[in-house]
């Protein structure tokens, strides 16, 4: 077999220690890989780049399209941005891959049924960092759904479960709130859904979701959700399965994708010998399965199962009466290395099948909408003092947009607003169109707005589409 090149980073704190233990083991796994090296992280960071990666770096991982990542340490405090969301929204990482898996009784859990994988979008949402202090009372976030992401991921979704024979995809949202965001996102699984009549789907709100989650995890199979939600419930389902210490991560493109660990660089057990790199190999593991070396990956598995069922536990999973030995991350990785080519006998053998096929980004035309025409703004306005006297100001201005609600912190406070109402510096003004609005109309709206010095600080354009109102408050 040709050799896989791939780019490995050892990162921070632990990081060189479970890569090193993680690269061990590849090796008595039979695994053939071509490695380069890069360093990112802390050090990367102090030199003064932002997002802990150097050019030469970048060069790397799209030249092998694999990286292999050890946590890293960032620095605290502004100017500095998150290495791996700069990686995943970089290369397109769309879909972030986290098996949960229960390994009863060997790692102490309350769920020994628990076998979930979640599928979380890696793209959009809140997580695209835009976010704005517009007022001094008031921080703005912006959230993004969009309709090729949701298709991405939740086709990826369907196309995960039908490869490794699961049998149900559950979404999460919270539209029954987010209406038109959320609610995209739900409408897309509703579509894609149809496609795979194998496959059975459900919907759960993700509150009463991540509560049924909680409680009753095997009743779940592969859940598919937008970014938040799923960065959250992703690590509480590897912390019910037994330890977010164990569960490796994938984070999937069309071009490229990382694999790592998704606990964090933990810098205060650095250089003890005491770091479980469980996390990490089997982010190994999903990286072997995923550039098509399912037999090393099965034996590596294989291995550290037959590890964790022979007792063999360091300090995070040791409990008495069921671990035999306490061992540290050398030591560990030495138990799994001598057990290649074994099976467990009690916990369940993992089989790895070659030449499984998804397709990941199947085109959709997109459904007819009917006319986009403007119908308003909403004019969000910085202005410290009471609606009665923002009202006094507004009626002063001339246009043929006529006011009709002002909210504040997304509740109606005019007309027919309540007294007790807690209300901010920041005001939302709706303007209409009789019944269309023009930009010539709104830019004039803003240039009487600057004349009376109000304050506006955003604008939101309001449409509809084939006659049907999709704004927020409507």
């Amino acid at each position: 077999m040709a050799k896989t090149p791939i780019t490995v980073a050892r990162g921070d704190g632990i990081g060189p220690e479970i890569m090193e233990a993680t690269l061990r083991t590849l090796q008595a796994a039979g695994a053939e890989l071509e490695i380069e090296e890069i360093v990112i992280g802390k050090k990367i960071y102090e030199s003064g780049h932002p997002t802990g990666i150097e050019e030469a770096s970048w060069e790397s991982i799209r030249r092998t399209a694999v990286f292999l990542k050890s946590p890293i340490t960032a620095p605290q405090g502004g100017g500095v941005k998150s290495l791996n969301v700069t990686v995943r929204t970089a290369l397109g990482l769309f879909a972030n891959i986290r098996p949960c898996v229960s390994y009863f009784p060997y790692v102490s859990t309350k769920h020994p049924a628990m076998d979930v994988v979640v599928v979380r979008e890696n793209e959009e949402d809140l997580y695209i960092g835009c976010e704005y202090k517009q007022t001094a009372q008031t921080q703005n976030a912006l959230k993004l759904i969009t309709r090729p992401g949701s298709e991405r991921i939740i086709r990826y979704a369907f196309e995960y479960a039908r490869a490794h024979s699961r049998k149900k995809v559950t979404c999460f949202t919270k539209d029954n709130i987010l209406k038109i965001t959320d609610g995209l996102f739900h409408a897309v699984f509703e579509e894609i859904a149809a496609e795979y009549p194998d496959i059975e789907n459900e919907h759960w709100i993700v509150d009463i979701g991540s509560a049924k989650l909680a409680d009753s995890p095997e009743v779940f199979d592969v859940i598919v959700l937008p970014n938040l939600y799923g960065d959250i419930l992703s690590d509480v389902a590897a912390q019910i399965a037994g330890s977010v210490g164990l569960a490796g991560s994938a984070n999937i493109g069309a071009h490229a994708a990382m694999f790592e660990a998704i606990h964090g660089s933990a810098p205060k057990r650095a250089g003890q010998n005491v770091a479980n790199p469980s996390g990490l190999m089997h982010g190994a593991i999903l990286m072997l399965d995923h550039i098509g070396q399912q037999a090393a990956a099965e034996r590596m598995h294989n291995a550290w199962l037959k590890t964790i069922e022979d007792g063999i536990h360091t300090y995070d999973c040791f409990k008495e009466g069921v671990s035999r030995q306490k061992v540290g991350t050398h030591e560990f990785t030495d138990a799994i290395c001598e057990r290649m080519g074994q099976k467990p006998e009690k916990l369940k053998a993992v089989s790895y099948t070659k030449g499984k096929q998804m397709k990941v980004a199947a085109e959709r035309p997109l459904p007819d909408l009917g006319k986009k025409e403007l119908v308003g703004i909403d004019l969000f306005i910085d202005f410290d003092g009471s609606c009665a006297a923002l009202q006094e100001k507004l009626a002063k201005i001339k246009s043929p947009l006529q006011l009709k609600i002002i909210f504040n912190r997304g509740v109606k406070i005019w007309p027919e607003g309540l007294a007790e109402t807690l209300l901010s510096d920041q005001w939302r003004c709706r303007y209409m169109g009789h019944p269309h609005a023009t930009h010539a109309q709104i830019a004039a709206l803003l240039a009487e707005m600057s004349q009376a010095k109000i304050d506006f600080i955003q604008v939101e354009n309001l449409y509809t589409f084939g006659g049907k109102a999709i704004y927020c408050n409507a």
